[in-house]
């Protein structure tokens, strides 16, 4: 139960970035739950090589080639999939930060990880 929650709160927290984020659109809300899968998949089996991959610029950067990464990430996911639309890179990197930190306070709200007995 509580994996959906957190796929319905990130669907949310992807409209709300096609909302704020220039270059970034969302067709539906069907649309925002198909990318909010494809992206958690992503993130969950792409991003684990790349981070290896690009272990010697993320520490010569101090982990900021981690932002570039997320937003390419985005940025393809948003070229894959038909409705959801990322324009630039830069949107692409812009969308990922400001997601990934609405989603967390979105299940940080909604989700109440105490569990009381």
């Amino acid at each position: 139960m509580k994996i959906l929650v957190v796929w319905l709160l990130n669907a949310l927290a992807l409209l709300a970035v096609a909302y704020v984020v220039p270059n970034i659109h969302v067709a539906n809300f069907t649309t925002a739950l198909i990318a909010a899968l494809v992206i958690g998949l992503v993130n969950m089996l792409i991003k684990p090589i790349l981070v290896i991959l690009t272990l010697p610029i993320t520490i010569l950067t101090l982990g900021l080639f981690i932002l570039v990464i997320n937003g390419v990430l985005f940025y393809a996911v948003g070229n894959w999939l038909q409705g959801f639309e990322v324009r630039t890179l830069f949107s692409g990197i812009v969308g990922a930060v400001v997601y990934s930190v609405l989603a967390w306070l979105l299940a940080a709200i909604v989700i109440d990880d105490k569990k009381e007995e």
